[in-house]
Protein backbone atom coordinates (compact mmCIF):
# COMPACT_ATOMS: atom_id res chain seq x y z
CA UNK A 1 0.00 0.00 0.00
CA UNK A 2 1.06 3.62 -0.97
CA UNK A 3 0.69 6.74 1.20
CA UNK A 4 1.50 10.24 0.17
CA UNK A 5 1.79 13.18 2.50
CA UNK A 6 3.01 16.95 1.54
CA UNK A 7 5.84 18.83 3.07
CA UNK A 8 8.45 21.03 2.15
CA UNK A 9 12.61 21.42 2.63
CA UNK A 10 14.86 24.30 4.06
CA UNK A 11 16.03 27.21 0.62
CA UNK A 12 17.84 29.42 2.27
CA UNK A 13 14.82 31.46 4.08
CA UNK A 14 12.67 29.69 2.30
CA UNK A 15 10.87 26.29 1.46
CA UNK A 16 10.03 24.43 -1.07
CA UNK A 17 7.64 21.61 -1.66
CA UNK A 18 8.53 17.93 -0.94
CA UNK A 19 6.47 15.18 -1.38
CA UNK A 20 6.63 12.19 1.12
CA UNK A 21 5.98 8.77 -0.06
CA UNK A 22 6.02 5.36 1.71
CA UNK A 23 5.11 1.95 -0.23
CA UNK A 24 4.78 -1.29 1.53
CA UNK A 25 5.56 -4.06 -0.61
CA UNK A 26 6.04 -8.16 -0.21
CA UNK A 27 9.58 -8.75 0.04
CA UNK A 28 12.60 -9.51 2.78
CA UNK A 29 12.32 -7.03 5.31
CA UNK A 30 13.96 -3.93 4.82
CA UNK A 31 14.31 0.00 4.37
CA UNK A 32 15.03 1.83 1.30
CA UNK A 33 14.97 5.75 1.93
CA UNK A 34 15.52 7.58 -1.89
CA UNK A 35 15.68 11.48 -2.77
CA UNK A 36 18.92 12.38 -2.62
CA UNK A 37 18.06 12.31 1.62
CA UNK A 38 21.12 13.87 4.02
CA UNK A 39 21.78 12.04 7.08
CA UNK A 40 19.74 13.88 9.19
CA UNK A 41 17.29 12.48 7.00
CA UNK A 42 18.57 9.13 6.48
CA UNK A 43 19.07 8.34 10.02
CA UNK A 44 14.91 9.23 10.01
CA UNK A 45 14.99 5.35 9.85
CA UNK A 46 15.99 4.26 13.38
CA UNK A 47 14.10 7.14 14.62
CA UNK A 48 10.57 6.52 13.23
CA UNK A 49 11.17 2.20 13.71
CA UNK A 50 11.54 3.07 18.20
CA UNK A 51 9.16 5.63 17.92
CA UNK A 52 6.68 3.51 16.14
CA UNK A 53 7.01 0.51 18.65
CA UNK A 54 7.63 2.50 21.54
CA UNK A 55 4.20 4.27 21.20
CA UNK A 56 2.45 0.96 20.85
CA UNK A 57 2.17 0.48 16.94
CA UNK A 58 3.36 -2.25 15.00
CA UNK A 59 6.62 -1.91 12.65
CA UNK A 60 5.41 -3.51 9.62
CA UNK A 61 7.88 -6.06 8.54
CA UNK A 62 7.76 -5.60 4.58
CA UNK A 63 9.94 -4.00 1.94
CA UNK A 64 9.35 -0.34 2.83
CA UNK A 65 10.31 2.66 0.23
CA UNK A 66 10.21 5.82 1.64
CA UNK A 67 10.80 8.65 -1.57
CA UNK A 68 11.20 12.25 -0.89
CA UNK A 69 9.97 13.98 -4.54
CA UNK A 70 11.79 15.71 -6.71
CA UNK A 71 14.53 13.47 -6.37
CA UNK A 72 17.18 15.73 -7.71
CA UNK A 73 16.94 18.32 -4.63
CA UNK A 74 18.73 17.45 -1.51
CA UNK A 75 16.99 17.33 1.57
CA UNK A 76 18.59 17.80 4.95
CA UNK A 77 17.12 18.08 8.45
CA UNK A 78 14.79 15.85 10.84
CA UNK A 79 11.39 17.79 10.65
CA UNK A 80 10.69 14.65 8.02
CA UNK A 81 10.67 12.35 10.90
CA UNK A 82 6.57 12.86 11.57
CA UNK A 83 4.96 12.85 7.72
CA UNK A 84 7.58 9.40 7.29
CA UNK A 85 6.19 7.55 10.47
CA UNK A 86 2.22 8.60 9.87
CA UNK A 87 2.88 7.56 6.20
CA UNK A 88 4.16 4.47 7.41
CA UNK A 89 1.02 4.10 9.63
CA UNK A 90 -1.07 4.80 7.07
CA UNK A 91 0.67 2.11 4.52
CA UNK A 92 -0.10 -0.53 7.13
CA UNK A 93 -3.56 0.28 7.49
CA UNK A 94 -2.40 1.13 11.21
CA UNK A 95 -4.19 4.48 11.02
CA UNK A 96 -7.48 4.66 9.61
CA UNK A 97 -8.68 8.19 8.28
CA UNK A 98 -12.44 8.49 8.91
CA UNK A 99 -13.81 11.48 6.84
CA UNK A 100 -16.97 11.78 8.87
CA UNK A 101 -15.06 11.54 12.09
CA UNK A 102 -12.46 13.58 11.69
CA UNK A 103 -13.21 17.30 10.45
CA UNK A 104 -9.54 18.20 10.16
CA UNK A 105 -9.84 16.04 7.02
CA UNK A 106 -12.06 16.97 4.06
CA UNK A 107 -11.47 16.17 0.44
CA UNK A 108 -9.39 18.66 -1.52
CA UNK A 109 -7.57 18.46 -5.18
CA UNK A 110 -4.68 19.69 -2.98
CA UNK A 111 -0.97 17.56 -3.28
CA UNK A 112 -0.92 16.51 0.31
CA UNK A 113 -3.15 13.63 -0.08
CA UNK A 114 -3.39 10.26 0.75
CA UNK A 115 -4.36 7.25 -1.19
CA UNK A 116 -8.32 8.12 -0.08
CA UNK A 117 -7.96 11.57 -1.11
CA UNK A 118 -8.10 13.28 2.71
CA UNK A 119 -6.93 16.15 3.34
CA UNK A 120 -4.11 16.31 6.36
CA UNK A 121 -2.68 19.05 8.16
CA UNK A 122 0.70 19.72 7.30
CA UNK A 123 3.29 18.29 9.75
CA UNK A 124 6.52 18.68 11.17
CA UNK A 125 8.37 17.40 13.97
CA UNK A 126 11.50 15.25 15.02
CA UNK A 127 11.29 11.95 16.87
CA UNK A 128 12.63 10.47 19.86
CA UNK A 129 12.94 7.32 20.40
CA UNK A 130 10.01 6.93 22.55
CA UNK A 131 7.43 8.75 20.45
CA UNK A 132 7.71 12.27 21.89
CA UNK A 133 7.93 15.40 19.37
CA UNK A 134 11.33 17.47 19.89
CA UNK A 135 11.78 20.75 18.58
CA UNK A 136 13.19 21.46 15.33
CA UNK A 137 14.90 24.14 13.14
CA UNK A 138 13.31 26.42 10.67
CA UNK A 139 9.54 26.01 11.27
CA UNK A 140 8.52 29.40 10.76
CA UNK A 141 9.38 29.19 6.92
CA UNK A 142 8.00 25.85 6.62
CA UNK A 143 4.83 27.26 8.51
CA UNK A 144 4.87 30.21 5.98
CA UNK A 145 4.86 28.20 3.17
CA UNK A 146 2.04 25.88 4.59
CA UNK A 147 0.10 28.69 4.49
CA UNK A 148 1.04 30.23 1.35
CA UNK A 149 -0.25 26.82 -0.29
CA UNK A 150 -3.28 26.60 1.60
CA UNK A 151 -3.24 24.15 4.59
CA UNK A 152 -5.53 25.41 6.69
CA UNK A 153 -3.46 24.35 10.66
CA UNK A 154 -0.03 22.62 10.89
CA UNK A 155 0.96 19.96 13.26
CA UNK A 156 4.60 20.54 15.32
CA UNK A 157 6.09 19.80 18.57
CA UNK A 158 4.73 22.40 21.13
CA UNK A 159 8.21 23.69 21.91
CA UNK A 160 8.35 25.20 18.56
CA UNK A 161 4.95 26.94 19.23
CA UNK A 162 6.64 30.34 20.52
CA UNK A 163 8.31 30.80 17.06
CA UNK A 164 5.21 30.90 15.13
CA UNK A 165 2.63 33.10 17.26
CA UNK A 166 2.96 36.08 15.14
CA UNK A 167 1.81 33.56 11.82
CA UNK A 168 -2.11 34.52 11.25
CA UNK A 169 -4.66 32.79 8.80
CA UNK A 170 -3.05 29.29 9.71
CA UNK A 171 -4.34 27.14 13.41
CA UNK A 172 -1.01 25.48 15.24
CA UNK A 173 -2.13 22.17 16.46
CA UNK A 174 0.98 21.30 19.10
CA UNK A 175 2.02 18.09 19.79
CA UNK A 176 3.81 16.20 22.47
CA UNK A 177 4.03 12.45 21.20
CA UNK A 178 3.43 10.75 17.68
CA UNK A 179 0.78 9.47 19.88
CA UNK A 180 -0.71 12.68 20.47
CA UNK A 181 -0.99 13.06 16.56
CA UNK A 182 -2.38 9.63 15.80
CA UNK A 183 -5.42 10.27 18.17
CA UNK A 184 -5.95 13.60 16.38
CA UNK A 185 -6.16 12.21 12.84
CA UNK A 186 -8.26 9.75 14.05
CA UNK A 187 -10.58 12.02 15.62
CA UNK A 188 -11.08 10.62 18.84
CA UNK A 189 -8.89 13.39 20.87
CA UNK A 190 -8.70 16.38 18.52
CA UNK A 191 -5.49 18.70 19.72
CA UNK A 192 -6.90 22.17 20.39
CA UNK A 193 -5.18 25.04 18.54
CA UNK A 194 -4.15 27.02 21.63
CA UNK A 195 -5.46 31.15 21.75
CA UNK A 196 -3.07 33.45 21.84
CA UNK A 197 -3.12 37.40 22.86
CA UNK A 198 -2.48 39.62 20.33
CA UNK A 199 0.30 41.01 22.65
CA UNK A 200 1.83 37.65 23.58
CA UNK A 201 4.04 38.65 20.11
CA UNK A 202 5.12 41.17 21.22
CA UNK A 203 8.89 40.93 23.99
CA UNK A 204 9.03 43.73 26.67
CA UNK A 205 12.26 45.78 25.30
CA UNK A 206 15.39 45.15 26.63
CA UNK A 207 17.59 46.74 29.08
CA UNK A 208 20.32 48.87 27.23
CA UNK A 209 23.24 50.76 28.69
CA UNK A 210 22.38 54.41 28.52
CA UNK A 211 23.84 57.25 26.63
CA UNK A 212 23.84 59.47 29.75
CA UNK A 213 26.73 57.03 31.08
CA UNK A 214 29.30 59.11 28.12
CA UNK A 215 30.85 62.08 29.88
CA UNK A 216 32.22 64.35 26.63
CA UNK A 217 32.21 63.29 23.34
CA UNK A 218 30.09 65.48 21.67
CA UNK A 219 31.36 65.02 18.62
CA UNK A 220 30.74 61.20 18.85
CA UNK A 221 27.37 61.45 20.14
CA UNK A 222 26.44 63.32 17.13
CA UNK A 223 27.82 60.46 15.22
CA UNK A 224 26.10 58.18 16.87
CA UNK A 225 22.66 59.92 16.39
CA UNK A 226 23.15 60.09 13.02
CA UNK A 227 23.96 56.83 11.92
CA UNK A 228 21.02 55.35 14.03
CA UNK A 229 19.13 57.97 12.11
CA UNK A 230 19.64 56.89 9.13
CA UNK A 231 21.28 53.52 9.12
CA UNK A 232 24.62 54.70 8.16
CA UNK A 233 28.06 52.60 8.43
CA UNK A 234 30.17 53.98 11.36
CA UNK A 235 33.92 53.88 11.67
CA UNK A 236 35.89 55.17 15.07
CA UNK A 237 39.13 55.34 15.80
CA UNK A 238 41.25 56.34 18.90
CA UNK A 239 43.34 55.54 21.55
CA UNK A 240 42.78 52.62 24.18
CA UNK A 241 39.81 53.71 26.78
CA UNK A 242 38.92 57.10 25.11
CA UNK A 243 35.44 55.22 25.47
CA UNK A 244 34.74 53.73 21.37
CA UNK A 245 33.41 50.64 22.79
CA UNK A 246 31.32 52.10 25.37
CA UNK A 247 29.84 54.25 22.76
CA UNK A 248 28.58 51.22 20.42
CA UNK A 249 27.32 49.56 23.23
CA UNK A 250 24.87 52.38 23.44
CA UNK A 251 23.96 52.74 20.04
CA UNK A 252 21.05 49.58 20.28
CA UNK A 253 19.69 51.94 23.05
CA UNK A 254 18.80 54.76 20.67
CA UNK A 255 17.37 52.79 17.99
CA UNK A 256 13.61 52.70 17.06
CA UNK A 257 11.90 49.17 17.41
CA UNK A 258 11.90 46.87 14.76
CA UNK A 259 8.19 46.89 12.84
CA UNK A 260 6.10 43.75 12.90
CA UNK A 261 7.54 42.67 8.92
CA UNK A 262 10.96 43.04 10.07
CA UNK A 263 10.92 41.00 13.30
CA UNK A 264 9.43 38.22 11.73
CA UNK A 265 12.15 38.52 8.54
CA UNK A 266 14.58 38.42 11.65
CA UNK A 267 12.68 35.62 13.67
CA UNK A 268 12.74 33.71 10.38
CA UNK A 269 16.93 34.17 9.70
CA UNK A 270 17.27 32.87 13.58
CA UNK A 271 15.07 30.00 12.97
CA UNK A 272 16.94 28.55 10.02
CA UNK A 273 19.70 28.69 11.65
CA UNK A 274 19.38 27.37 14.92
CA UNK A 275 20.03 29.93 17.36
CA UNK A 276 18.16 30.54 20.14
CA UNK A 277 19.96 33.65 21.83
CA UNK A 278 17.41 35.79 20.59
CA UNK A 279 13.59 35.69 21.65
CA UNK A 280 11.59 34.91 18.40
CA UNK A 281 9.47 38.23 17.27
CA UNK A 282 11.57 39.90 19.63
CA UNK A 283 11.47 44.07 18.57
CA UNK A 284 14.86 45.25 19.53
CA UNK A 285 17.03 45.19 16.54
CA UNK A 286 19.47 42.59 16.51
CA UNK A 287 23.19 43.53 17.61
CA UNK A 288 26.02 40.66 16.90
CA UNK A 289 30.00 41.23 18.52
CA UNK A 290 31.73 38.69 17.02
CA UNK A 291 35.43 38.00 17.83
CA UNK A 292 37.85 39.18 15.62
CA UNK A 293 39.40 35.20 15.49
CA UNK A 294 36.02 34.22 13.76
CA UNK A 295 36.30 32.93 10.10
CA UNK A 296 35.28 34.39 6.85
CA UNK A 297 32.12 31.56 6.69
CA UNK A 298 30.97 32.11 10.40
CA UNK A 299 31.01 35.91 9.65
CA UNK A 300 29.51 36.05 5.68
CA UNK A 301 27.83 32.25 6.35
CA UNK A 302 28.33 29.18 4.17
CA UNK A 303 29.16 25.56 4.96
CA UNK A 304 28.13 22.52 2.65
CA UNK A 305 24.97 22.82 4.30
CA UNK A 306 24.45 26.74 4.07
CA UNK A 307 23.27 28.57 7.06
CA UNK A 308 23.12 32.35 7.65
CA UNK A 309 26.48 33.88 9.19
CA UNK A 310 26.54 37.07 11.12
CA UNK A 311 26.10 39.57 9.10
CA UNK A 312 22.45 37.78 8.26
CA UNK A 313 21.83 37.77 12.07
CA UNK A 314 22.19 41.32 11.91
CA UNK A 315 19.52 42.19 9.25
CA UNK A 316 17.66 45.24 10.26
CA UNK A 317 20.57 45.67 13.07
CA UNK A 318 23.91 46.30 14.24
CA UNK A 319 26.96 43.96 13.34
CA UNK A 320 29.96 45.44 15.70
CA UNK A 321 33.63 44.56 14.78
CA UNK A 322 36.11 45.93 17.53
CA UNK A 323 39.66 46.06 17.15
CA UNK A 324 38.90 46.23 13.32
CA UNK A 325 42.61 45.45 11.62
CA UNK A 326 42.81 42.46 13.89
CA UNK A 327 40.15 40.50 11.70
CA UNK A 328 41.79 38.47 9.00
CA UNK A 329 41.82 40.16 5.15
CA UNK A 330 39.75 37.86 3.71
CA UNK A 331 37.29 38.04 6.20
CA UNK A 332 36.93 41.81 6.04
CA UNK A 333 37.00 41.93 2.57
CA UNK A 334 33.66 39.92 2.10
CA UNK A 335 31.97 41.83 3.66
CA UNK A 336 32.14 44.44 0.63
CA UNK A 337 29.93 43.19 -1.54
CA UNK A 338 27.00 42.64 1.28
CA UNK A 339 27.22 46.10 2.66
CA UNK A 340 26.30 47.25 -0.93
CA UNK A 341 24.13 44.77 -2.00
CA UNK A 342 22.41 44.22 1.72
CA UNK A 343 22.48 40.39 0.46
CA UNK A 344 24.87 37.63 0.40
CA UNK A 345 24.78 35.27 -2.71
CA UNK A 346 26.79 31.84 -1.13
CA UNK A 347 27.19 29.40 -3.67
CA UNK A 348 28.81 26.01 -3.39
CA UNK A 349 28.44 22.79 -5.50
CA UNK A 350 25.45 21.89 -4.45
CA UNK A 351 23.62 24.51 -4.06
CA UNK A 352 23.32 28.45 -4.27
CA UNK A 353 21.28 30.60 -1.49
CA UNK A 354 20.75 34.07 -0.90
CA UNK A 355 20.41 35.45 2.37
CA UNK A 356 19.55 39.06 3.47
CA UNK A 357 22.19 40.98 4.97
CA UNK A 358 20.80 44.39 5.63
CA UNK A 359 23.02 45.17 8.76
CA UNK A 360 24.68 48.34 9.99
CA UNK A 361 28.52 48.12 10.67
CA UNK A 362 29.91 50.05 13.36
CA UNK A 363 33.79 49.71 13.65
CA UNK A 364 36.42 50.28 16.33
CA UNK A 365 40.41 50.67 15.93
CA UNK A 366 43.58 51.80 17.32
CA UNK A 367 45.52 54.46 15.22
CA UNK A 368 48.68 52.32 15.41
CA UNK A 369 49.57 49.14 16.75
CA UNK A 370 50.37 50.45 20.77
CA UNK A 371 47.37 52.65 20.18
CA UNK A 372 48.84 55.86 21.10
CA UNK A 373 49.56 57.32 18.14
CA UNK A 374 48.42 61.27 18.06
CA UNK A 375 47.38 60.90 21.76
CA UNK A 376 48.16 64.13 23.37
CA UNK A 377 50.07 62.89 26.61
CA UNK A 378 51.61 59.15 26.01
CA UNK A 379 53.82 59.21 23.18
CA UNK A 380 54.08 56.25 20.47
CA UNK A 381 56.01 53.24 20.30
CA UNK A 382 55.24 52.46 16.75
CA UNK A 383 57.67 52.65 14.03
CA UNK A 384 56.17 54.60 10.57
CA UNK A 385 56.51 51.10 9.05
CA UNK A 386 54.37 48.92 11.29
CA UNK A 387 51.86 52.03 11.10
CA UNK A 388 51.45 51.63 7.63
CA UNK A 389 51.24 47.60 7.76
CA UNK A 390 48.57 48.24 10.85
CA UNK A 391 46.18 50.31 9.06
CA UNK A 392 46.69 48.68 5.54
CA UNK A 393 45.05 46.03 6.93
CA UNK A 394 41.85 47.69 5.79
CA UNK A 395 41.68 48.06 2.22
CA UNK A 396 40.59 51.30 0.62
CA UNK A 397 37.52 50.12 -0.98
CA UNK A 398 36.32 48.71 2.73
CA UNK A 399 37.10 52.03 4.14
CA UNK A 400 35.32 54.17 1.29
CA UNK A 401 31.81 52.28 2.50
CA UNK A 402 31.92 53.57 6.05
CA UNK A 403 29.39 57.07 5.77
CA UNK A 404 30.99 58.15 8.71
CA UNK A 405 34.46 57.94 10.17
CA UNK A 406 35.39 59.82 13.21
CA UNK A 407 38.03 60.34 15.41
CA UNK A 408 37.26 59.75 19.39
CA UNK A 409 39.67 62.03 21.41
CA UNK A 410 40.69 61.45 24.95
CA UNK A 411 38.78 62.84 27.86
CA UNK A 412 40.97 64.77 30.26
CA UNK A 413 40.35 63.34 33.72
CA UNK A 414 39.58 67.15 35.12
CA UNK A 415 36.74 67.02 32.53
CA UNK A 416 35.74 63.66 33.10
CA UNK A 417 35.08 64.12 37.15
CA UNK A 418 33.46 67.61 36.79
CA UNK A 419 31.42 67.11 33.20
CA UNK A 420 27.74 66.44 33.56
CA UNK A 421 25.97 63.58 32.20
CA UNK A 422 24.86 64.13 28.97
CA UNK A 423 21.17 63.56 27.12
CA UNK A 424 19.87 60.19 27.74
CA UNK A 425 18.87 57.63 25.26
CA UNK A 426 15.61 58.10 25.92
CA UNK A 427 15.72 61.65 24.57
CA UNK A 428 17.62 60.60 21.64
CA UNK A 429 15.82 57.87 20.62
CA UNK A 430 12.94 60.37 20.45
CA UNK A 431 14.79 62.71 17.73
CA UNK A 432 15.89 59.05 15.81
CA UNK A 433 12.42 57.83 15.16
CA UNK A 434 11.00 61.22 14.23
CA UNK A 435 13.82 61.55 11.34
CA UNK A 436 12.81 57.47 10.56
CA UNK A 437 9.07 58.39 10.08
CA UNK A 438 9.99 61.00 7.55
CA UNK A 439 12.56 58.77 5.92
CA UNK A 440 9.89 55.86 6.00
CA UNK A 441 7.18 58.28 4.36
CA UNK A 442 9.67 59.30 1.57
CA UNK A 443 11.14 55.77 0.74
CA UNK A 444 8.87 53.49 1.99
CA UNK A 445 8.07 51.72 5.08
CA UNK A 446 11.27 49.97 6.71
CA UNK A 447 13.70 52.01 4.03
CA UNK A 448 16.35 54.26 5.87
CA UNK A 449 18.35 57.08 3.82
CA UNK A 450 21.87 54.83 3.95
CA UNK A 451 19.58 52.16 1.82
CA UNK A 452 19.09 54.98 -1.01
CA UNK A 453 19.78 54.06 -4.71
CA UNK A 454 21.14 56.56 -7.17
CA UNK A 455 18.07 57.77 -8.51
CA UNK A 456 16.85 58.31 -4.95
CA UNK A 457 19.76 60.65 -4.02
CA UNK A 458 19.07 62.22 -7.41
CA UNK A 459 15.64 63.21 -6.33
CA UNK A 460 15.84 63.26 -2.33
CA UNK A 461 18.98 64.64 -1.67
CA UNK A 462 20.00 67.08 -4.00
CA UNK A 463 21.57 70.14 -2.32
CA UNK A 464 20.69 73.37 -2.89
CA UNK A 465 23.33 75.67 -5.20
CA UNK A 466 25.59 76.42 -1.94
CA UNK A 467 25.38 73.26 -0.70
CA UNK A 468 26.77 72.04 -4.28
CA UNK A 469 29.14 74.59 -4.22
CA UNK A 470 30.56 73.26 -1.30
CA UNK A 471 30.44 69.56 -2.22
CA UNK A 472 32.18 70.19 -5.41
CA UNK A 473 35.20 71.77 -3.60
CA UNK A 474 35.63 69.44 -1.20
CA UNK A 475 35.36 66.43 -4.27
CA UNK A 476 38.03 68.53 -5.60
CA UNK A 477 40.44 69.23 -2.99
CA UNK A 478 40.22 65.58 -1.28
CA UNK A 479 39.73 63.63 -4.78
CA UNK A 480 36.86 62.21 -3.22
CA UNK A 481 35.57 58.69 -5.39
CA UNK A 482 32.02 58.83 -6.57
CA UNK A 483 30.89 56.19 -3.83
CA UNK A 484 32.00 59.32 -0.95
CA UNK A 485 30.08 61.78 -2.89
CA UNK A 486 26.61 59.63 -2.82
CA UNK A 487 27.29 58.61 0.78
CA UNK A 488 27.93 62.35 1.59
CA UNK A 489 25.15 63.08 0.60
CA UNK A 490 22.80 60.47 2.17
CA UNK A 491 24.32 61.90 5.69
CA UNK A 492 23.59 65.30 4.63
CA UNK A 493 19.98 64.25 3.95
CA UNK A 494 19.58 62.26 7.12
CA UNK A 495 21.42 65.73 9.22
CA UNK A 496 18.39 67.94 7.30
CA UNK A 497 15.84 64.99 8.60
CA UNK A 498 16.92 65.29 12.01
CA UNK A 499 16.68 69.46 11.47
CA UNK A 500 13.24 68.71 9.91
CA UNK A 501 14.43 70.03 6.46
CA UNK A 502 12.85 69.52 3.35
CA UNK A 503 15.98 70.92 1.64
CA UNK A 504 19.78 69.68 1.90
CA UNK A 505 21.58 72.87 2.39
CA UNK A 506 25.16 74.13 3.19
CA UNK A 507 25.17 73.11 6.54
CA UNK A 508 24.00 70.44 6.15
CA UNK A 509 26.60 69.50 3.32
CA UNK A 510 29.49 71.20 5.60
CA UNK A 511 28.41 68.70 8.50
CA UNK A 512 28.33 65.57 6.54
CA UNK A 513 32.38 66.21 5.32
CA UNK A 514 33.39 66.48 9.05
CA UNK A 515 32.51 62.80 9.14
CA UNK A 516 34.65 61.86 6.24
CA UNK A 517 38.46 61.11 6.57
CA UNK A 518 38.76 62.93 9.90
CA UNK A 519 40.58 59.12 11.46
CA UNK A 520 43.91 58.69 11.50
CA UNK A 521 43.96 56.50 8.26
Amino acid sequence: MLARLSSASLRGLDATAVEVEVDLTRGIPCWSMVGLPEAAVREARDRVRSAVINSGFEFPLRHITVNLSPADIRKDGSYFDLPIAIGLLIASGQLQLDRQSNKQLVLSGSPAVVQNQLLLPFMIGELALDGRLNPVNGVLPLVLYARSHGFSSVLLPKENINEIVAVDGIDFLPAATLLNVVEHLKGSTPIQTPRFDPGRAETPPENMPDMSDVRGQQQARRALEIAASGGHHLLMSGSPGVGKSMLAHRLPGILPPLTMEQALEVTRIYSVSGDHTRAAMSRQPPIRRPHHTASDIAIIGGGSNPRPGEISKADFGILFLDELPEYKRIVLETLRQPLEDGQVCIARAADTVEYPARFQLIAAMNPCPCGYLGHPSKACQCSPSQVRRYVGRISGPLLDRFDLRIHVPPVERQELIHMQAGESSAVIVKRVEQARTIQYKRLGHGRVNARMNTREIESCAKPDEAGARLLDQAMSSFSLSARSYHRILKVARTIADLNRSEAVTAPHIAEALQYRGETSL
